[in-house]
């Protein structure tokens, strides 16, 4: 079974430069204005096809806003397609926003307890990887005092962590690799080839083309909401450096 299919998918946002004349005038043309936010819409992706096959390791590369983040959001069942079909077979493990799950009052040990969950382990399953997860994340001095004193580093170094020993399927990571120092990033880096060894089939999204050359065997090259480019990485990196200047 393929685990990831996009069949003519298209996905739209409303734009609201309207309401930048004015509350006043907005508001007094009410009727109108609504009648424009439904014409005036920003595709992030337009009629976009593709299949991610069994242990695929996928880079997603273009210009902010050309469709990665809707694309990572739709196979993360966050958002769903207005045209089209996503087919999404297997466990989803996103690596989007490191820590989002965290609670500021609680500590950082009970914080990887409630983010194990909200990634679908049970709390046997966290319990189990606990000494592991504590000794990757390499703050072990600071796991008894609350979220709300680490530095941001430490959130997402702690979420990366926790998120490094699941059991993904399917996992989709957004810019997360610059986690901590050079060391760290390295360990992070590592964690991610032993999925890929495991034939986990991964999408990653990330402005680092040289990542994207040296980790994925593939890449999609989004473009104003279209597929510019897709095959082997370093030719669509080539290509779209040259577009791009």
């Amino acid at each position: 079974m393929i685990p990831i299919r996009f069949e003519h998918v298209s996905k739209s946002y409303p734009r609201y430069s309207q309401i930048l004349t004015g509350l006043k005038d907005t508001l007094l043309h009410l009727p109108k204005t609504l009648r424009s936010f439904k014409r005036d819409r920003f595709m992030a992706l337009n009629d976009v096809s593709f299949e991610v096959m069994q242990g695929q390791s996928l880079g997603l590369i273009g210009l902010n806003g050309s469709g990665k983040s809707t694309t990572l959001a739709l196979i993360a069942n966050v958002l769903k397609p207005q045209v089209g079909k996503v087919e999404v077979h297997g466990r989803v493990s996103p690596l989007l926003e490191l820590g989002a799950g965290f609670h500021p009052e609680m500590t950082g040990r009970e914080n990887i307890l409630l983010n194990g969950v909200l990634l679908g382990l049970t709390r046997r399953e966290i319990r189990a990887r606990m000494n592991d997860i504590i000794a990757f994340s390499e703050l072990e001095r600071f796991l008894d005092q609350p979220i709300r004193t680490y530095s941001s580093g430490m959130v997402a170094r702690l979420g990366f962590s926790v998120a490094a020993h699941i059991d993904p399927e399917i996992l989709l990571i957004d810019e997360v690799l610059a986690v901590g120092d050079l060391g760290f990033q390295a360990k992070c880096l590592g964690r991610l080839l032993e999925f890929k060894k495991r034939k986990v089939t991964i999408v990653l999204v990330s402005h680092s083309l040289d990542t994207v050359g040296r980790f994925c065997d593939r890449a999609i090259w989004l473009n104003e909401g279209r597929i510019a480019g897709d095959g082997e990485p370093a030719s669509v990196i080539r290509r779209y450096r040259e577009a791009v200047g």
